[in-house]
């Protein structure tokens, strides 16, 4: 995938990504400079790097050491780039959204190339965890690039809502951010089990009983 993406220029990297100029010539450069072997001169642990909406709720860097563990243990990562991360998994500074239209040897689109992928390390990792529950906090355009079919877990999807014109509903830039308070959450309190979950109320949401299923766990904040 890097070969691939280190032949194109600024110009096809702008229309594949639909970013601006200047950010098309910046990837085109991390793309060039892209190296085979991750050190700690060009590499940082991820959750440290991304920045986005909810890498802001989950606050990686405020970790204490054995919270940082157990996140390592439990807590994944999905990318466009590496496929499956633990937090301190070293990275280089790329962009990539899952949802690009990236088309390489057989691959349509980095679903294509990632669903089989994810669900396999996936189910490895709960195997080595005794565990057969996923929490899912992806969002809907990255969950999509794993094969729900071959995940050896029962999934429970979290939705969260906020008050807003006069009615409950999904506001993009709050549910990111609360899906990353969610992670912290689980994180902090060592938890292992759907039940306690209902527990959480950081950044004012709380558990709606009414709205949640057996496979959902729904949250509202006024």
């Amino acid at each position: 995938m890097i070969k691939v993406l280190k032949t194109k220029n600024s110009d096809e990297i702008r229309s594949l990504m639909d970013i601006s100029e200047n950010l098309a010539t910046l990837n085109e450069e991390r793309y060039h400079a892209f190296s085979s072997r991750h050190t700690t001169n060009n590499s940082r642990p991820c959750s440290l790097v991304f920045n986005g909406d909810v890498y802001t709720g989950l606050e990686a860097c405020k970790f204490s050491d054995d919270e940082m563990l157990f996140a390592q243990e439990h807590l994944r990562i999905l990318s466009g780039l590496y496929g499956l991360l633990r937090p301190l998994d070293l990275i280089q500074a790329y962009r990539l959204e899952m949802g690009t239209k990236l088309a390489f040897d057989d691959y349509n689109t980095l679903y294509n190339y990632w669903e089989s992928k994810i669900a396999k390390l996936l189910n490895r990792d709960l195997k080595a965890q005794g565990d057969d529950v996923l929490i899912n906090l992806a969002s809907v355009e990255y969950f999509k690039s794993v094969d729900r079919n071959k995940l050896k877990a029962r999934v429970i999807d979290v939705e969260f809502k906020d008050y807003n014109n006069d009615e409950y509903k999904i506001v993009s830039f709050y549910a990111k951010k609360a899906r990353g308070l969610m992670s912290r959450y689980i994180i902090e309190n060592r938890i292992n089990e759907v039940e306690p979950l209902k527990g959480f109320d950081l950044g004012g949401y709380f558990y709606d009983d009414r709205e949640s299923t057996e496979g959902k766990l729904a949250f509202k904040r006024n």
